[in-house]
This record gives structure tokens, C-alpha cells and sequence, in this order.
């Protein structure tokens, strides 16, 4: 049976393996369809399709993950075969992990505060360059005995309702969408079962032009999984998923462990196939 997983992150943002590190580990584990969506950077995309070149049997979908806000709620949202080099994305992209930067900087500043010491230093030596996300703090925390799991970072300081959590450059699950279109990107809102009000959300982004909802994510049960199959056959989205895996804790659900079915890519190909067939020729229906 193929394996697929439609949401992995790499060392482009907060992951542990660097994006040829997962395609490597994807062909051993016998999949045969990924993304690598990183946190508002698209770093991760070229080196991972170039990697996947002598491997005919894995395909890499070019993806990302945007991180959106709407009062009291984090929204994500995915977009896969973006254009990643288009240069007004990267600009706004760039505008965004300036913001990433100055948020990790207070939210230090605000451990400080609550006795968590923790240096500047080491949160960038995690990040190693690349976009730093709370996870970075939270291993910097791990790594001075403040905490005894990533989890517990984010439980107990750097959550949304943390003591120690600073918002970020605002953008909305509307613009979010609006901006992947402008790249010929697939919107899908991730793991939706974190927002308060699921439908409500649905709808309104469905509106602004998003394709899918993730239905196969690592944490959900069946009963979960059958009622966002419910809302997604009855708002017309395709079925997504996949194990939002980041390689942090010895307990993550492996890459290609979600159970996201062949179909679920399969869908998404054909969707990006047919738009790519419009804008080559307008009168395609």
C-alpha cells in the first residue's frame, strides 16, 4: 500500500532533519508522495527536489505553512505546488521571518521574567540558520532543565495562553489563502480541529478560495476523522492529511504513520493538473 504524507517539517523551519534528510528517509520508509511544508519559509523546497531526483519513485510536492491569527485562535494554513520562487512571495515571506525573530526575542526576554533563563545564543544555535520558530526556545528551555519535554514548553509558558507568549506580524486565514492563490497554490486549512469554531472557519476560507481540509492528521481518532470527513464532502474540499512531523520528541508519529490515503494526493495532482491546463489555455473547463 503507498504511503503518503502531506505535512513535514525540516530544518528550513523547526524540524529536526534537513529536507534531504527526509526525502532519504522517505524512500526507506517506502512513501511515495510528500510535502515538506516549513513554517513561512520555502527554504526547504530546492533542496529537497533536488534530492529526490535519483528517486523516480518519490515525488516531493512544493508546500509551505503559514501561520495566521483571528481573535483568541492560531489559524495554519498549507499551501502545496506554490510557486516558490515567485519574488513578491518571498519578499512577504521575508517580512514575516523578520517578525518571527523579533517575537522569539521578547518571548525571551518575557522567560526572563518568570526566572527562565535562557540565551539569546541558543535559541539561534537550534534554529541553525533557519526561520526560528517556539520550538527553538523550547529546546533551548529543555536543554537547561526547565521543562521536561518540548510539550511542556508550550503547556506551561510559550502557548497561545502562555505567560510567556508574543504575538507575531498579524495575518488573517483570508489573506493567507489570497496570498497562496497568487502563487497557484492549493490552500488547506492544517489541523483544524485546534480552532474553536471548525465550521465557522471552514466556510469563511472556503469562500476566499481553499481546496481542502486535513482530515488524516497524526493526533485524530476515527471519530474525529469522520466528522471532518463529513464537513469536507459537505463543503465540496478535498480530504488531506499527514503527520505534521518535526522530529523533536521520541514520541512523534513518524513520517508516513498519519494514515493519509493515495487518493488524498492524488486529488490535490489532479487539481493542480486542471488549473495548471487554465492558465495555459482560459477557455479549459
Amino acid at each position: 500500500m503507498p504511503k503518503v504524507d502531506l505535512h513535514i517539517h525540516s530544518t528550513a523551519s523547526d524540524g529536526r532533519l534537513s529536507p534531504q534528510e527526509i526525502v532519504y528517509r522517505a524512500v526507506e520508509l517506502g512513501i511515495t508522495i510528500i510535502a515538506i511544508a516549513d513554517h513561512d519559509t520555502v527554504d526547504g523546497i530546492a533542496p529537497a527536489l533536488a534530492a529526490a531526483k535519483v528517486f523516480p519513485e518519490l515525488k516531493v510536492i512544493p508546500a509551505i505553512e503559514i501561520s495566521t491569527d483571528v481573535p483568541g485562535d492560531e489559524v495554519h494554513v498549507l499551501g502545496y505546488f506554490i510557486d516558490y520562487t515567485n519574488p513578491h512571495f518571498i519578499s512577504r515571506l521575508e517580512s514575516m521571518r523578520r517578525s518571527r525573530v523579533e517575537r522569539a526575542q521578547k518571548m525571551v526576554a518575557k522567560l526572563k521574567g518568570l526566572g527562565v533563563n535562557i540565551e539569546w545564543e541558543r535559541v539561534q544555535h537550534f534554529a541553525g540558520g533557519s526561520t526560528i520558530g517556539r520550538p527553538h526556545i523550547a529546546q533551548a528551555m529543555l536543554e537547561k532543565g526547565y521543562i521536561g519535554s518540548i510539550s511542556e514548553a508550550f503547556a506551561k509558558y510559550i502557548g497561545r495562553n502562555g505567560p510567556a507568549y508574543v504575538e507575531r506580524e498579524k495575518m488573517t486565514p483570508a489573506e493567507a489563502v489570497k496570498l497562496l492563490l497568487d502563487v497557484n497554490g492549493l490552500p488547506v486549512l492544517a489541523h483544524p480541529l485546534t480552532i474553536r469554531e471548525t465550521e465557522a472557519m471552514i466556510m469563511e476560507m472556503r469562500a476566499a478560495g481553499m481546496v481542502g481540509i486535513e482530515v488524516y492528521y497524526k493526533d485524530y481518532g476515527e471519530e474525529q476523522r469522520n466528522s471532518l470527513r463529513q464537513l469536507a464532502q459537505k463543503h465540496h474540499l478535498i480530504a488531506t492529511g499527514g503527520s505534521d512531523y518535526h522530529g523533536l520528541e521520541d514520541n512523534e508519529i513518524m513520517i508516513g504513520d498519519a494514515g493519509v490515503p493515495l487518493v488524498a494526493a492524488e486529488q490535490l495532482l489532479a487539481l493542480a493538473e486542471h488549473r495548471a491546463l487554465k492558465s495555459v489555455n482560459p477557455k479549459q473547463r
